[in-house]
């Protein structure tokens, strides 16, 4: 019997984390536009901490997949990816 893949899982969650950093990217823009009252800068705030944070999570999640896939038995040890300058 074959094992269910988890690409649509993945999928979803890419296509997630694009959106939220979408929407954040749009309320900074909001924001620093400066035609906010300060109850929708506030209410913008808080939902811009929501999405960065789980921005951050689904950064630091595909992070520890990298280092797993680097080195599945230490991922603790595994060097960090450097692009190439």
């Amino acid at each position: 019997m074959a094992k269910p893949t988890s690409a649509p899982a993945e999928t979803t969650s890419v296509a997630d984390f694009e959106h939220s950093l979408d929407e954040l990217e749009q309320l900074v823009a909001r924001m620093e536009g400066g035609e906010m009252s300060l109850d929708e800068s506030l209410s913008a705030f808080e939902r811009g901490i929501g999405l960065y944070r789980h921005c951050q999570q689904t950064l630091d999640q595909a992070e520890l997949r990298v280092r797993l896939l680097l080195d599945p038995d230490a991922p603790d040890t595994a060097e960090s990816f450097e692009p190439e300058a």
